[in-house]
């Protein structure tokens, strides 16, 4: 159906040259500020009305003609104003007569776009005939309305009728035709109701966007009633909600059509609907106390209109927090589901009765959405996980803020975003004590865990020691004492050769001697006893890869080890299997802690695989209660940084 793109076009061009005539006459011919004023303010929302039609054609061609179609008659009519103001136009009485009516087209056109809005069909078959049948009598309606006998409005009011009244037969038809058409008219609203009643998902958060110009176009007669009954008359206020009303539709439509989702329908249509009836109680509060104090104080005292904005202003304090959760209630049941729920669970945390934890099994329930996910922000991990640890994604994630910073997201595929951000401002707090928690809980099983491998290591390290004394120096002791014991026997009859039995056992000590110093460096290294930085010169000197240190002097004796296994360790991987060219080795010292950091521009991937050198690591940087961070992305080096805490 490409006709109706076709159409938009064709309506647009035909607005702006209906603009251009009209500007022309506006220059050409004088006429009042008052006419210049009405056509440059309602052209301009009539052109931009159809522009819009234009735009939405391109997404859905029906709705997009038709809302060229209002702009269109919008801009129509304030054109014909322009020409009826101008001095000097001729004037057809029969011409005026058939387009005294033209408003009626602005009504249909409306009644047809919430007929076929928002995809260009009809809610269902037995509709078809209501769009033709409200064509035709809206023009049956503008017929008889040609053969009205009251006088043509201002500024025509003296050009004489040109026809005569139609017979009472006819005029009975057209007040039929009047009531029908307005029927139809009602029943064209009736559809967008019954649209929402069977829509979901997409379609109906459209026909929400779509009701907001209902509840404009509902409030501006009362907005007019009450500035009647303030001023005796409609003035500046009316006149601008009236705009309002005008633009609402076209806007409300394009947001639709357009960008659905750009914010929350929901949130927008209880808010429209809170502060428009707050708006109106107002008013009529004002207009109340107005003519009440008028009748004793006098209807243009200073002093009236002070106390009624001074009462105006003490009913407006209790009364929007109220009607704003009123409406709430029934307009915004997501949002106020959701904050119900998360009151519900911090009342049950504070009598025991739940854990934080529950926080994205309450929202789920509330918000009838069981793919809804709270993820946290927990040091370590990589990237959000829930309570449970497992990973949380997703294309619309909200964040959840506390104090500025970020401590999680809140991720749905079907509550929309706005309704997570404000449930995710009202769950700051327990996503705070959830994230917490699990971050000591991780801390515990990190630390059970790390101790069960010290215990362990300990253990292996022990039965390394034992069976190393017991197959090395033990039994070269027990052969050293057995020699001196033989010896000892034979010292004086001659029949053993004591100086060279002696000689054996001093070799055998040495061995010994030598053995236990290998041992004995498996714990700590000899070479620390020179310092950290002659330490790690001794180990960087026989690898073929050039290697920088930067080691202060002052590193506490008691780090000293830690941060040499450390630096061993990450050179050694780097050297073996990082096909690094380069390794910088840094060692910061403060007040506070010892920061050792080893660079290499080798092809990274290094992960602290169990039983691995990285893992055991792991295990040395956290018993002296520092924290180790491994950075190492493929192809891109690895950074290996100890954090070691020092008393001073």
């Amino acid at each position: 159906m490409r006709w109706p793109r076709w159409v938009a076009l064709g309506t647009f061009l035909l607005v702006l040259v209906m603009v251009a005539g009209s500007s022309w006459l506006l220059i050409a011919y004088r006429t009042g500020p008052h006419t210049l004023r009405n056509f440059v303010g309602i052209a301009t929302i009539g052109t931009a009305v159809a522009l819009l039609g234009l735009v939405v054609s391109r997404r859905e061609p029906l709705v997009g003609a038709l809302l060229g179609w209002i702009g269109a008659v919008t801009v129509f009519l304030t054109a014909r104003d322009v020409y009826y103001n101008a001095d000097g136009l001729p004037l057809d009485s029969r011409v005026v007569a058939w387009l005294e009516e033209s408003g009626w087209w602005l009504l249909a056109a409306i009644s047809l776009l919430l007929l076929y809005f928002p995809n260009g069909r009809l809610i269902s078959p037995r509709w078809r005939p209501v769009p033709p049948a409200l064509l035709l009598l809206c023009a049956a309606q503008q017929a008889f309305g040609a053969f009205a006998t009251a006088p043509f409005l201002s500024p025509l009011e003296e050009l004489p009728r040109p026809y005569d009244a139609l017979p009472q037969p006819l005029r009975v038809l057209s007040e039929v035709v009047f009531f029908a058409f307005l029927a139809l008219c009602l029943a064209a609203a009736v559809s967008v109701v019954i649209r929402y009643r069977r829509s979901t998902g997409k379609v109906r958060e459209q026909v929400k966007w779509l009701s907001l110009a209902g509840v404009a176009a509902v409030l501006y007669p009362l907005v007019c009633l009450a500035e009647i009954v303030i001023t005796g008359d409609t003035g500046i206020v009316a006149t601008v909600f009236g705009l309002v009303a005008l633009v609402s539709l076209p806007a409300s439509v394009a947001v639709a059509m357009l960008r659905h989702d750009l914010y929350d329908v929901d949130r927008v249509l209880a808010d429209t609907v809170t502060y428009g009836i707050v708006m109106v109680v107002l008013l009529g509060t004002y207009a109340v106390a107005a003519v009440s104090l008028g009748l004793v104080l006098g209807r243009d005292s200073a002093v009236v209109a002070a106390a009624a904005t001074a009462v105006c202003a003490l009913v407006l304090s209790p009364l929007r927090s109220r009607l704003q959760r009123s409406v709430d209630r029934r307009l915004y049941p997501p949002r106020r589901a959701a904050l119900l729920a998360i009151e519900d669970l911090q009342r049950r945390i504070h009598t025991e009765h739940a854990q934080p934890e529950e926080l994205q099994s309450a929202l789920r329930t509330a918000l009838r959405d069981p793919g809804l996910r709270v993820g946290l922000l927990i040091p370590g991990a990589s990237g959000f996980v829930d309570a449970a640890g497992t990973p949380v994604g997703g294309p619309q994630l909200v964040p959840v803020m506390l104090g500025g910073a970020q401590i999680g997201v809140l991720g749905s595929a079907s509550t929309s975003p706005a309704v997570l951000k404000a449930v995710a401002a009202g769950a700051a707090s327990l996503v705070e004590v959830t994230r917490l928690r699990a971050e000591l809980a991780g801390a515990l099983r990190e630390v059970e865990a790390s101790r069960a491998r010290l215990v362990q290591a300990g253990d292996e390290e022990r039965r390394r020691l034992e069976r190393d004394l017991h197959d090395g120096a033990q039994q070269r002791l027990v052969s050293l004492g057995m020699a001196m014991r033989l010896a000892q026997r034979h010292l004086g009859d001659g029949t053993v050769d004591v100086d060279g039995l002696l000689d054996q056992g001093v070799a055998e000590l040495a061995t010994a001697v030598a053995e236990l110093r290998q041992i004995a460096h498996g714990l700590r290294p000899a070479s620390l006893d020179d310092g950290l930085h002659a330490a790690l010169s001794a180990i960087t000197q026989s690898l073929p890869i050039p290697v920088r240190l930067q080691i202060p002097s002052d590193v506490p004796e008691e780090l000293a080890t830690t941060a040499y296994f450390v630096a061993a360790e990450a050179v050694t991987n780097a050297a073996k299997y990082a096909n690094a060219t380069s390794i910088a080795v840094r060692v910061a010292r403060s007040a506070e802690q010892v920061t050792v950091l080893i660079e290499d521009d080798g092809c990274g991937g290094a992960a602290p695989r169990p039983g691995s050198g990285l893992s055991g690591l792991l295990d040395r940087v956290a018993a002296v209660g520092g924290s180790l961070n491994l950075r190492s992305p493929a192809g891109r080096g690895t950074t290996v940084e100890a954090v070691l805490p020092c008393e001073s």
